[in-house]
């Protein structure tokens, strides 16, 4: 497929008509199963990109993140809000600075020191950011094989297991603080349509609500991941197990390669 001819047709006009886009691009290249060489038939075509900040944003009269167009799967960071992502080690980003020659769209001479430069980004945060989102990964594939396997007793058993590993994570980062405590355990459910559930007995005093919100927000994410896998057909479970084991496997080899560079 020619990408260059694709992103050059009217749906892609926001490329050059957007005041923040245009000639103010640096980077602009594939993402997804596209970038990763995984792609099949019906794989969808992703762009990612970075874009120079305007003198406003600079000000701090206006404030710009990215720019997203859902309709083509493009999304293009702020050089800002990018340049914080590649600090974290962020995969995403991390992954645009290092694509084939032939999968960069656009790459100014900017993109282009940028991409000289990836090396100052690499730190030992890699391992952590990529392991996590590998870490996510195997947590659904985990998730989808317990969903057709086990009676709905083992399956409660199994979220157990993986959102104790998430409250493991958690309290780790909270080693010798007497804020409180959350109890995980399987009783006898309360819901009708369940043999057992999980339960949660907390509490916690004087204790940051932002990060407690994480940590529901995360403990919930894999509850709602189980319970949504299975719904599916099951040509589409398929490939959305392929592709979870595909992305599981590609990160934990990026992590690897990122500690040996560090």
């Amino acid at each position: 497929m020619d990408f260059k001819e694709l992103m050059n047709t009217a749906e892609y006009d926001f490329l050059r008509t957007n005041k923040r886009l245009g000639d103010r691009i640096m980077l602009l290249g594939l993402g997804g199963s596209y970038a990763y060489g995984t792609n099949n038939e019906g794989s969808d075509i992703d762009f990612r990109g970075v874009t120079l900040m305007m003198p406003s944003d600079l000000l701090g009269l206006t404030k710009f993140e990215q720019y997203e167009d859902d309709k083509t799967d493009t999304v293009i960071y702020g050089f800002n809000k990018m340049v914080k992502l590649l600090l974290e080690c962020n995969p995403n980003a991390c992954e645009m600075l290092g694509l084939d020659e032939e999968q960069y769209l656009i790459k100014s001479e900017l993109g282009q020191e940028l991409i000289n430069n990836s090396r100052l980004f690499l730190s030992k945060r890699a391992v952590k950011s990529f392991g996590g989102y590998a870490g996510a990964q195997l947590r659904r594939l985990q998730n989808a094989i317990a969903r057709d396997t086990l009676s709905q007793s083992g399956g409660e058993k199994h979220i157990l297991r993986s959102v104790m590993n998430v409250l493991d994570d958690f309290n780790r980062g909270y080693a010798g603080k007497e804020n409180g405590s959350i109890r995980l355990y399987i009783d006898r459910a309360e819901n009708p349509e369940l043999e057992t559930e999980i339960f949660a007995d907390v509490s916690y005093r004087h204790f940051p609500l932002r990060d407690y919100t994480n940590l529901w927000g995360t403990m919930r994410s894999v509850v709602r991941e189980y319970d949504k896998i299975g719904r599916r057909n099951k040509k589409k479970d398929e490939d959305h197990l392929n592709k979870h084991a595909m992305h599981l496997i590609r990160l934990l080899q990026r992590q690897t390669c990122r500690t040996v560079l560090i």
